[in-house]
């Protein structure tokens, strides 16, 4: 069976998403490293530049695993799997506001608690990008 427009719609979001998490797993290991950190929360009981590093090293895996798996039926369970990595930071974005922090250009509290109404956004797409397509059930 052809893909239906949605399903075409679909592969674009999780590849799109799947380069993004490429992009952001590479900058938690390069340029971005310092920014990152100051999203790392101050109780968490590890250094912030481990939690980066690993943080970005998931990013990468759930990056590449996104553009591997596009036209996979299991790419719905990877889709919860990426979901759950972003309500999983969460935690850091709520920490670089209640702990002032500035990275990314979030220097007022305004600017880092709009990004937070961000983070639902990313969740849907996760989850809108990998649902089953038309051909395939769950």
């Amino acid at each position: 069976m052809p893909p239906t427009p949605s399903d075409v719609a679909r592969a674009i979001a999780q590849v799109a998403l799947g380069a993004a998490l490429l992009g952001a797993g590479t900058a938690h290991l390069t340029t971005g490293r310092r920014e990152f950190q100051a999203q790392v929360p101050s109780w968490i009981p590890l250094d912030a530049d481990t939690v980066v590093i690993g943080s970005g090293v998931v990013e990468l895996g759930l990056g590449a695993a996104l553009l591997g798996v596009w036209r996979h039926p299991a790419r719905h369970h990877l889709g919860l799997l990426v979901a759950a990595f972003f309500v999983a930071v969460f935690p850091g974005n709520i920490a670089q506001l209640i702990e002032h922090r500035d990275a990314f250009g979030l220097d007022t509290d305004r600017k880092r608690a709009l990004r937070l109404l961000g983070q639902p956004a990313i969740v849907a797409w996760a989850l809108a990008a990998t649902r089953p397509t038309a051909g395939h059930a769950r």
